[in-house]
């Protein structure tokens, strides 16, 4: 892991060589919200305590495993695991290893990757996707700080700080049985919430700025100059894929953009800004990227009865724009009258003795 002086700067080392992946290559403290995050990762990062990273896909989750080992002063390996990686046969051996023999294939011994983690982190990756089976033993593991490999009964000792990471709630995944609350508790000693990119927008140029000095000099072209208004269109778009997305957005834009600017054009964002005959405030070139940035926020701000409340008001919202007509609103909605009328009754847009007065009316 590479870091700046003023370590805002997290990166993946040997970044060039990487394969392209939903993993986020580079991660920027700027924003204040990410700087708050930075300073209870540093203080999270010297305690032996397990840590449990929760964040979409490509906010760059490993990165921040990868701060808290560097800060940690452990001086074994960080090491790193996807545990959705692997089948239900196999998980075992590749967490907890194995003896020759222990399964067909397994000619030789080998060690598993908390031994390969020993004296250092062993990070698991979307850990709500181990089986229950594993999940227990991943938890006597934790407790008592040895294991047994595959095939073998003698117990080895670890030294291992675990960090885990998903991009599901754990919590839910408990109600429905699908994660042992006990191992929830275990790994969510020193939880870190890392927001999706669209909540720290102060983090967003400054990451445009790193991509596009990082694929300028892997495709050696004289650095491109932003426009006022690609900028705009980068700072005010949602990011639904987060740092991953942004980045693929960089690398293309540097790849097709001319003379030396990157403009709106180059970006290709979906539901990009564009202005109408050239005059007044740029409009969402697509309704549902806005309505999905709409939503997006509703969900952040965990409004109540908020599905109740978009279909009322799409119903509502209908109804007025065909001024009432029934057969009309039907149609802009794609839905039978039938339909329609169920839904206007129910909130209470028309009453039972109106609908078929309303229904002769629109005939």
């Amino acid at each position: 892991m590479n870091e700046s002086n003023t370590a805002r700067l997290l990166t993946l080392p040997n970044a060039g060589q990487a394969a392209l992946s939903i993993r986020a290559k580079a991660l920027i403290f700027h924003d204040a919200k990410s700087l708050r995050l930075l300073r209870q990762v540093e203080l999270i990062a010297p305690s032996e305590a397990n840590v449990l990273i929760i964040g979409e896909t490509g906010t760059g989750k490993e990165l921040v495993a990868r701060h808290v080992h560097a800060q940690s002063g452990r001086s074994g390996p960080f090491v790193a695991v996807n545990c959705g990686a692997f089948s239900e046969n196999l998980v075992e051996a590749e967490l907890f290893g194995h003896e020759a023999g222990a399964f067909t294939g397994a000619q030789q011994a080998r060690p598993g990757w908390f031994e390969a983690a020993n004296g250092g982190t062993l990070f698991l990756d979307e850990v709500g996707d181990l089986p229950l089976p594993m999940q227990v033993k991943l938890l006597r593991v934790l407790q008592e700080r040895q294991v047994v490999r595959l095939g073998s009964r003698k117990p080895i000792p670890v030294d291992v700080r675990l960090v885990a990471a998903t991009n599901v709630n754990l919590e839910k995944a408990v109600q429905a049985g699908h994660f042992r609350l006990d191992l929830y508790y275990r790994l969510n000693v020193a939880p870190v919430e890392l927001p999706p990119l669209h909540q720290r927008p102060g983090d967003i140029l400054p990451l445009v700025d790193y991509f596009i000095e990082y694929y300028r000099q892997r495709l050696d072209i004289v650095p491109p100059r932003l426009s006022a208004e690609a900028r705009v269109e980068l700072a005010n778009y949602s990011w639904p894929g987060n740092i991953r997305e942004l980045e693929n957005v960089v690398h293309f834009a540097l790849i097709v953009c001319q003379n030396g600017v990157i403009t709106p054009a180059d970006l290709r964002l979906p539901g990009r800004v564009a202005t109408l005959g050239g005059q007044g405030a740029g409009l969402p070139a697509d309704g549902f990227e806005a309505i999905r940035a709409g939503l997006r926020q509703l969900l952040d701000d965990d409004t109540p009865e908020l599905y109740e409340r978009i279909e009322n008001l799409v119903f509502t919202t209908a109804f007025e724009y065909c001024r009432e007509n029934q057969v009309r609103t039907a149609r802009q909605l794609g839905i039978s009258r039938n339909i329609l009328r169920t839904q206007l009754k129910h909130f209470g847009l028309i009453g039972d003795s109106t609908a078929d007065a309303l229904a002769a009316a629109d005939a």
